[in-house]
């Protein structure tokens, strides 16, 4: 039963309460029942208020869906086990019931009760999140649920009131928005529910052939987890080809970032999750099992964290359970159509069916054919889906002919392969053979992208191959249920299935994927290329969006041209989308590329230029900067400005002359300012030189931290105000935010706290609009100052804190040379108020994002 939006009822909407029982045995006791809800004004649902022309089953699991509250008694009958059933409604009405509050009431004495009835109150007793109470007779009963709708209906207001501020700010739920409702899965779902219920239950693998549901299934139960409050994270690992790429996608999930932070990306995910209560989802393990070692390594350094995966294989590592997930249900031999409407592989058929062609239901002269195709599927969801979408162009006499074919010309087939993979291997494969030739070697070129893929990207690819009218034939697979669009954006976003990927790659010959891969790297590197220069104007939060829509072929790519050894490529390629690499926070990831590189060029296994050993060299040294403090990244970065020199790149030998004043600031105890001073003066008159407006703003709130750190306040404000007018004249919202961050600074430390308060709130206003971390993290540090210089030092340190704690969990850390914020602090300790900073800090590490903007709004 699907959560209802919150709307305004009319008069006649009442709260609707379910009275649950065997009707005959317990008819007072439901007169009794009925009495007490309508003197609360409340509406009750009950099978005798009036004959509906539906089957029993049908009606009061429709009944059930549009109840607010339950009410379930029971007396000594277990009631009516219907034909082709395992429980009596009795209980199935119980079990529906789980996402409504429950109130449950058991007459006494009952001598004979029955054992099943027994068996099923004994569950309920072993149940902790449900309990009964019991009665002897009927107006004890009306007493009972009059006291216990008024207590629970209390409780609900107060829980309404408590959560009108709605949800954190910082919290954005990534667990992928279903577009479709889930079909036939109640039980596994409540026994899914069940099983990460348990504390002693570390991690829960989901285990099933290909196409039988398991993402699906995990997606709902991670819903149904989030709605009850757990804090739920979601990793899909279709596109990861290795297993040491998993840690990124988790990483991704959990929203660590490679940016900065001790150590490698594992150690940072373990410390990001550390004590908190977290359901972690990782999706589609089977092709990187080896990465198992990861998950346990997590449940074991994190006390309260819990892993539920999906996996063609089970992990096979001790802390897992095995959840094995089978095929949808299936008509009974002989059912009347009614009764094979309700199986599940039917239900969805009809669901999937309808939605291509309106007005399509199970008829008497198309059931058989249905549920024959249900059964030739052997119920796999994925094979449904796609037999259910000929229903456009066929009629499941005809789909269900076709299908036999196909199975027929695999009898001396794969005999190695499961037969349910078979059968589904089967359907995709027939559903390929239905399209045009086009919209085959279409489908063949898109097994080249990674995740998903924007609509422009596909043109543009597909025209690059030579495909007429790239959108008709995108259109064709997509009618195919071959393609799937991601979300409802403008411009919308496509996949593939994983499965659908992996068969159509197999539709290539050698020559067609070396073509198709060519047209992909060559269409997302001239993205790349526009990108670099939209990135540093008014249109930069427009792009950056484009470019998150299809993160995952961007990294794709330079991976692929790293693997194919084409160095100088993958380095320009890099370099174009430097920008969106610092903003998004993957410059973790990119050291690494660059250390590859590094290796692959020391080691003369792929050939590179002087500007391709320049650019690896900055990406892995600058990263390591803010890594690693205690690392002189001085002489690489004197090497790269010298190698970019060499190569005629003024922009590079500008950015590494900065990078390495800012080495030289941060050295600990013995920061050289002079030498400081003449790189970043150096970095400001080749920006100027190359007419580098971006550069020229960078280089000024460099040379701000110089003045401020050597007591040369009206330096700093010049140099702040100078790069503020040229970000501001270029519209870089990345650019304003740091020179208002520092001018702020200035203006602090001079004594202008009114005027330090506006340059931090516009700041952190654009940082959040930009989604930019790290720029968060200094925002909330700036407050701090301004609450120390206040004389709050309570709220200064848990500014601190949260800060603090976002560092940790994005993993990016601040040389203490940069930390402003410790002068207005330094002034308080020094007036014994250490103590108030500290506690404050302690109780600003476990704020959130949105906790400590509110702070910061009072």
């Amino acid at each position: 039963m699907a959560e209802r939006p919150t709307a305004i009822r009319t008069p006649d909407q009442r709260i609707r309460v379910f009275v649950s029982s065997t009707l005959r045995e317990l008819e007072p006791e439901r007169r009794a029942v009925r009495a007490a809800v309508e003197q609360l004004r409340l509406a009750p649902v009950m099978f005798e208020l009036g004959a509906r022309p539906h089957p029993p089953r049908e009606l009061y699991r429709s009944y059930l869906a549009q109840s607010d509250i339950f009410i379930g008694i029971y007396g000594e009958k277990y009631g009516w086990v219907a034909p082709g059933e395992v429980v009596s409604g009795l209980e199935d009405e119980y079990l529906l019931s789980g996402p409504l509050p429950r109130l449950l009431y058991v007459k006494t004495p009952a001598p004979e009760r029955e054992e099943r009835l027994a068996q099923l109150l004994d569950r309920i007793r072993d149940d902790d999140r449900t309990s009964y109470k019991s009665f002897t007779t009927p107006d004890e009963l009306a007493a009972l649920v009059q006291a216990d709708l008024a207590t629970l209906l209390a409780e609900r207001f107060e829980e309404s009131q408590r959560g009108a501020e709605g949800p954190s700010a910082d919290r954005v739920p990534d667990v992928p928005a279903p577009y479709t409702a889930i079909v036939g899965r109640e039980r596994e779902r409540r026994e899914l529910a069940d099983l990460l219920a348990r504390d002693d239950v570390r991690i829960v693998t989901i285990v099933g052939p290909g196409g039988i549901g398991k993402s699906r299934l995990a997606i709902e139960v991670a819903i149904d987890a989030m709605k009850a409050g757990r804090d739920v994270s979601f990793a899909m690992l279709e596109s990861i080809n290795t297993p040491d790429r998993v840690i990124l996608a988790i990483a991704r999930a959990l929203g660590v970032t490679g940016a900065a932070g001790e150590g490698p990306l594992e150690d940072k995910v373990v410390r990001a999750i550390g004590e908190r209560d977290v359901l972690l989802v990782v999706d589609n393990m089977e092709h990187v099992i080896d990465a198992a070692t990861l998950l346990v390594r997590i449940v074991t350094e994190c006390p309260r964290a819990q892993l539920f995966v999906t996996s063609r294989s089970p992990l096979r590592v001790r802390a897992e359970r095995v959840y094995e997930l089978g095929a949808l249900g299936l008509p009974e031999e002989g059912a009347e159509t009614d009764a094979a409407a309700h199986a599940p592989a039917v239900e969805l058929f009809v669901a999937r069916a309808a939605a291509v062609r309106t007005g399509f239901e199970l008829t008497h002269e198309n059931e058989a054919a249905v549920v024959a195709i249900c059964r030739a599927l052997d119920g796999v969801p994925l094979a449904i889906e796609l037999a259910a979408a000929r229903v456009r162009s066929l009629s499941p006499t005809d789909i269900l002919a076709r299908l036999e074919d196909a199975f027929a010309l695999l009898v001396s087939g794969a005999r190695d392969l499961p037969q349910r993979q078979r059968a589904l291997r089967d359907t995709i494969e027939w559903s390929v053979e239905l399209l045009s030739p086009e919209a085959r070697e279409a489908l063949a070129t898109l097994s080249v992208f990674a995740g998903r893929f924007a609509l422009a990207s596909v043109e543009s690819v597909l025209a690059a191959i030579g495909i007429d009218d790239p959108l008709a034939q995108l259109e064709a697979l997509v009618d195919a249920s071959l393609v799937s669009r991601t979300d409802s954006q403008d411009p919308p976003t496509f996949r593939l299935l994983s499965l659908v990927r992996a068969y159509a790659s197999t539709i290539f010959d050698p020559a067609g994927r070396e073509r198709a891969t060519l047209a992909w790297i060559a269409h997302y590197r001239a993205a790349a290329r526009e990108a670099s220069a939209a990135l540093r104007g008014r249109d930069q939060l427009e792009w950056l969006a484009h470019l998150d829509r299809e993160a995952e072929n961007y990294a794709a790519v330079a991976r692929t041209l790293i693997d194919r050894r084409e160095l100088d490529r993958a380095a320009e390629y890099m370099w174009s989308l430097y920008l969106y690499l610092w903003i998004g926070g993957y410059l973790g990831l990119v050291e690494d590329w660059a250390t590859e590189m590094l290796e692959l060029i020391d080691t003369a296994d792929a050939p590179a230029s002087v500007r391709t050993r320049a650019i690896a060299l900055y990406y892995r040294n600058a990263v390591l900067f803010w890594q690693d403090p205690s690392f002189d990244t001085g002489p690489g970065m004197r090497e790269c400005r010298a190698l970019f020199r060499e190569a005629g790149d003024r922009f590079g030998a500008a950015l590494a002359g900065i990078s390495l004043g800012l080495a030289l600031l941060a050295r600990r105890g013995s920061p050289d300012f002079e030498a400081a001073a003449e790189a970043l003066r150096a970095s400001h008159a080749e920006f100027g030189a190359a007419e580098d407006t971006w550069g020229e703003a960078m280089a000024d709130v460099m040379l701000a931290r110089i003045d401020m750190l050597t007591g040369n306040p009206a330096g700093a404000l010049a140099h702040t105000e100078e790069s503020l007018t040229l970000a501001e004249r270029q519209g870089e919202r990345l650019g304003i935010v740091i020179a208002l961050n520092h001018r702020g600074w200035t203006k602090l430390l001079a004594g202008d706290v009114e005027a330090a308060r506006d340059d931090f709130s516009r700041s952190l206003d654009l940082s959040l609009a930009l989604g930019h971390d790290e720029s968060i993290t200094y925002g909330l540090e700036a407050f701090a100052g301004v609450r120390a210089v206040e004389g709050d030092a309570l709220g200064a340190g848990r500014l601190v804190g949260a800060a603090q704690t976002l560092r940790r969990r994005k993993g990016f850390l601040n040389p203490g040379a940069f930390e402003f914020y410790m002068i207005p602090f330094t002034a308080l300790r020094e007036a014994g108020r250490g103590d108030e900073i500290d506690r404050g800090i302690a109780e600003g590490v476990i704020l959130s994002v949105a906790d400590a903007l509110e702070l910061i709004r009072d």
